[in-house]
């Protein structure tokens, strides 16, 4: 059984199981003030070009989406999304049971809308009794977004800008941003993401580590008493040493895109051979997710031996699917696959 179900079904990249092992007796302080995540936050900030960013290392996705989203907005805050943004649909309500309202804009191949989102915010105060609704404070986006899409330098520099115009903060979940920042049609740099929001994490779960996402303020304008609030959370790992082996290994060495170019690599292949059989695609994806339209036959020679994630059914019956790779996934995999086909 060959399995491309998701981009985290590996544990973790071999050179971080030898930095936890070989640092594993050693004492040292909790709470993140391990010198491990001290060097991670400095390497961060030298990949970022980001000197006086504040960085916070936190367990997953979705403690981090909550928790910062949380501390951003006002009590009375809500967030716009994209209507298949991960907080609109995947987290079980996290984010609402924080008390901050999730208003779902159109998903346009999994992203938002430059002009939808300005337009939107433009007739929400423009009417009336606007103070009786819950007022948008921040917006959030994935990148790349749940379908694999990338925004370009231009869509995210047109919401930035709307975002400075409504007084708005701009949040990039990057669950998977190895992944975006290693597909041959990104032309947003690690660099250049910095420079167009206001918070954005890079993602380890899905990108090599055992667990872990930093989450970074390239500006060092973190919330007052953020760490409070993170603990309030329940999201203040006390062995933070966990946590900072992990981002210190992937940013030595550049560890962190080259893995994450083996997924776009593995990715590619998949896509041209999705291709060759006349498979044709739901989305076409530059990242690591492709999700080719399955027939029932297809799916028949799979049955048992192929594990992947069934997305939709079409009008016509066919089965729109989606395949990820990942840091781990080997060559050999997609061979099986083609054999199969």
């Amino acid at each position: 059984m060959i399995s491309f179900t998701s981009d985290y079904t590996e544990g973790a990249h071999p050179e971080i199981l030898r930095r936890l092992t070989e640092t594993n007796l050693m004492q040292v302080s909790g709470y993140g003030a391990d010198p491990f995540t001290l060097s991670a936050i400095e390497k961060i900030r030298r990949a970022t070009s980001c000197p006086e960013a504040d960085v916070v290392l936190l367990v997953g996705g979705t403690q981090v989406n909550s928790t910062i989203i949380d501390a951003l907005l006002p009590h009375y805050g809500a967030v716009v999304s994209a209507s298949t943004g991960h907080i609109a649909i995947h987290e079980g309500g996290a984010v609402e049971l924080c008390g901050h309202k999730v208003l779902t804009l159109p998903s346009h191949e999994g992203k938002l809308s430059p002009q939808e989102l300005s337009n939107y915010l433009q007739d929400f105060y423009a009417d009336p009794t606007w103070p009786h609704q819950a007022i948008p404070g921040m917006v959030y986006v994935s990148h790349p977004t749940e379908y694999g899409t990338l925004y370009s330098h231009a869509e995210l520099s047109a919401i930035h800008e709307t975002c400075r115009r409504y007084q708005l903060k701009l949040f990039v979940d990057g669950a998977r941003l190895g992944y975006a920042l290693a597909s041959p049609e990104a032309d947003i740099t690690l660099q250049e993401l910095s420079l167009l929001c206001d918070v954005f994490y890079i993602g380890g779960t899905k990108v090599g580590a055992l667990c872990g996402e930093a989450v970074v303020f390239p500006l060092g304008d973190a919330p007052r008493h953020l760490f409070t609030i993170v603990k309030q959370h329940g999201a203040l790992l006390a062995k933070g040493r966990l946590l900072g082996i992990q981002f210190d290994t992937l940013f030595t060495d550049d560890l962190y895109l080259r893995i994450s170019r083996h997924a776009i690599d593995i990715a590619m292949e998949l896509r041209h051979l999705f291709e060759r059989k006349g498979i044709p695609f739901h989305i076409v994806s530059p990242t690591n997710q492709q999700f080719p339209i399955l027939t029932d036959e297809h799916v028949h020679r799979l049955a048992g031996k192929v594990l992947y994630e069934q997305w939709e059914r079409l009008p016509d019956g066919r089965l729109v699917s989606r395949f990820a790779t990942s840091w781990a996934t080997p060559m050999e995999h997609v061979r099986q696959l083609e054999a199969l086909l």
